[in-house]
C-alpha cells in the first residue's frame, strides 16, 4: 500500500507537486485542497481554506492521509503543521516558527547574521524616517522590501533615491501592503546573475535539489515590476550539482542549526535565493516552500521518488534518501493575465490547453484558472498557466513550451518571449 497524500494549496506550484506524488511509485492517492482544474484530473479537491489549521488537519484526518504537503507560504505562516503535528499527522513543511524565515524578512536577516551566511548589506526598521535615512548608506539601484508576505510583490527596485523614499512612504506610509508593510528592509542590490537551491530539510540535515534559474521581472529584457515569476529552466549552466553541494555546509546546515538551537527545526523545503556575486554566492533571500514557478521545471526533472522523498523530510531523515535526476532540460513559460502583477481581468475563457497538452513532453500546469457552470475553463488570477517542457537540451525544451504556448489562447494573454533563451 502506498501513501495516501493531501497537496495543500491552488496554485501552478501545487499541481506540480500533485502531479509529480500521482507518478511516483511509494503514492498511491493524491488529493488537493483546494486544488485548481487541473489538480482534478489527478484525484479528489476538497474546498478548504488552506489558511485555516483546523479545517485542514480536519479534513486529513477524515480522507485519512498519511502525509500532508503544504504548498503555499501563507498555510504555513498561520500554523497548519503546527496543528497537524498536534494531532500526529506527518506534513511536509515548517511550523509556523521555523517559518518566519519567509515570514520575516527581518527575522530572516538575523538568522544569516547569526549564522555567519553571507547575504546583503541592510536596514531593517518600521521608522518611515529612519528608512529614508537608511537610503543615504547605499549606492543605487535601491532596494525596499515589505518585511512580511505580499506574495511576491513587496519588492521595489529602484533606479533613484526619490524613487526609493517614495517607495518608503508606499510601504510603509500609505500601507501598500497591508501588515505586510509593517516593517520594511533596505537593502544593498546585489550584482549578479540569481539563482535558486531548493534543500529538502529534516531539521539537521539537507538533501538539496538541483538548481533552477527564474525570471521576476513582467517584461522580455528584465524589465517592469517585479512578479512571483514569469518562467524558469533547470539545469543551469555553469551552476551544476557540484556547485550547489558546496553550498551545504556555507548556508543551508549553519541555518538548520541556527533555527534548531532556537527551538524551531526547519522540516520541509528551505528555499535559498542567491546571486552569484563577483565575490561569490550570497543569499538574496529565504523561503520555507517550493518557490513558483520553479518547482514547475524541478519536478519534471526529477526521476526519484518524490513522495519518499517528503516522508523522509517529514518524519525521519533525509540523510539516505535517493534524489536523481534525468538526463536534458525542462522550461516552463508562464501565461499570464493582461496588466498583471497590477490589475486584471478574470473570468475570460481559456482555449487550447488540451492541444498544448498533446505535444510530446509538455505539461501544462494550472496556477489561477477555474471551470464555469458549463465547464469552460476561465482566467482566476494574475499567473494563469504554467507551460513546460521537457527536452533534450535547453533550446530544445524551450522551442517546445513556447510552441504549445502558442496553442493557448485568452484575451489580454501576457507572456515574456525571453524566457531561458541565450544560456
Amino acid at each position: 500500500m502506498g501513501y495516501s497524500t493531501l497537496v495543500v494549496g491552488g496554485g501552478g506550484r501545487e499541481h506540480a507537486l500533485a502531479w509529480r506524488l500521482a507518478h511516483s511509485p511509494s503514492v498511491e492517492r493524491v488529493e488537493t485542497a483546494p486544488g485548481n482544474p487541473g489538480t482534478a484530473a489527478l484525484g479528489p479537491r476538497h474546498e478548504v481554506d488552506p489558511q485555516d489549521p483546523v479545517a485542514v488537519a480536519d479534513l486529513a484526518e477524515e480522507r485519512g492521509s498519511d502525509l500532508v504537503v503544504v504548498g503555499p507560504e501563507a498555510p504555513l505562516v498561520a500554523g497548519v503543521v503546527d496543528e497537524l503535528a498536534r494531532r500526529g499527522i506527518a506534513a511536509f513543511g515548517p511550523t509556523a516558527a521555523a517559518a518566519r524565515i519567509e515570514g520575516s524578512k527581518a527575522f530572516a536577516k538575523e538568522i544569516m547574521d547569526a549564522a555567519g551566511v553571507a547575504t546583503a548589506g541592510y536596514v531593517a526598521t518600521g521608522d518611515p524616517d529612519e528608512a529614508r535615512a537608511a537610503l543615504e548608506r547605499f549606492d543605487p539601484p535601491y532596494v525596499v522590501k515589505a518585511d512580511g508576505l505580499a506574495a511576491g510583490k513587496g519588492v521595489l527596485i529602484c533606479s533613484s533615491l526619490d524613487e526609493a523614499r517614495r517607495a518608503v512612504d508606499e510601504v510603509l506610509v500609505q500601507r501598500a501592503f497591508g501588515e505586510a508593510g509593517d516593517g520594511l528592509i533596505v537593502e544593498e542590490y546585489l550584482r549578479g546573475p540569481e539563482r535558486s537551491v531548493f534543500g529538502v530539510c529534516d531539521g539537521q540535515d539537507v538533501a538539496l535539489l538541483a538548481p533552477a534559474q527564474d525570471y521576476k521581472r513582467a517584461y522580455d529584457g528584465d524589465e517592469g515590476p517585479n512578479t512571483g515569476g514569469m518562467g524558469a529552466f533547470t539545469p543551469v549552466p555553469g551552476f551544476g550539482l557540484d556547485d550547489v553541494d558546496q553550498l551545504r555546509g556555507s548556508i543551508f546546515l549553519p541555518v538548520l542549526r541556527e533555527l534548531a538551537g532556537r527551538g524551531a527545526p526547519f522540516r520541509g523545503l528551505l528555499y535559498a535565493g542567491l546571486v552569484d556575486t563577483a565575490d561569490g554566492p550570497r543569499v538574496l533571500e529565504f523561503n520555507a516552500r517550493f518557490g513558483d514557478p520553479e518547482t514547475q521545471v524541478i519536478l519534471p526533472h526529477l526521476a526519484s521518488d518524490l513522495g519518499d522523498l517528503l516522508m523522509a523530510s517529514a518524519t525521519g531523515s533525509v540523510r539516505d534518501a535517493e534524489v536523481s535526476w534525468h538526463d536534458g532540460a525542462v522550461v516552463t513559460v508562464v501565461l499570464a493575465s493582461g496588466g498583471y502583477p497590477g490589475e486584471y481581468e478574470k473570468g475570460i475563457a481559456i482555449t487550447g490547453v488540451d492541444r498544448a497538452e498533446e505535444r510530446s513532453g509538455v505539461e501544462v500546469f494550472h496556477a489561477g484558472t477555474r471551470r464555469d457552470d458549463e465547464g469552460t475553463l476561465r482566467t482566476a488570477g494574475g499567473r494563469v498557466l504554467n507551460v513546460t517542457a521537457r527536452g533534450a537540451g535547453i533550446d530544445e525544451a524551450r522551442a517546445l513550451a513556447y510552441a504549445a504556448a502558442d496553442d493557448i489562447g485568452f484575451e489580454g494573454r501576457m507572456l515574456r518571449a525571453d524566457i531561458a533563451a541565450g544560456v
